[in-house]
């Protein structure tokens, strides 16, 4: 596994994640014995391991003060304002592996692509549970 940088982006008003490549890595690992020994079953482990690489890459979740913003490169995707959460959840703790959010109207899955020690530290200070 390869470590990542723990610095993030911080402006005025907004905290920009920084990426963690360790979750894509290991699924993209898991894949080779699952080549070597049952290809059907390899084959879509390794697609999904390099789609998740590709996300860790291009996929940006900024904190702001009102809102999380999803960006890819610069393109902003969606907004979610804190106003309308309702409760979030990191599952796995000892391992991350996916971060869940309501809305009122709404739940969200997101794989940690992300540094997750971060991720917590903004979800604590922009939406205590």
């Amino acid at each position: 596994m390869t470590t990542t940088s723990t610095t993030t982006t911080t402006t005025t008003d907004s905290v920009t994640l920084t990426p963690d490549y360790r979750f894509a890595i290991a699924i993209t690992l898991l894949s080779v014995p699952l080549i070597l020994t049952q290809l059907w079953l390899g084959l879509p482990v390794a697609l999904f391991g390099l789609f998740l690489l590709y996300q860790s890459k291009n996929i940006r979740l900024i904190f702001t003060s009102t809102a999380l913003d999803v960006y890819r490169n610069d393109n902003r995707l969606k907004t979610f304002p804190y106003a309308e959460w309702e409760s979030w959840t990191i599952f796995w703790p000892p391992i991350p592996i996916l971060f869940y959010f309501k809305e009122v109207n709404s739940i969200h899955f997101l794989p940690i692509l992300f540094n997750p020690t971060e991720l917590r530290e903004q979800l604590q200070t922009h939406y205590p549970s």
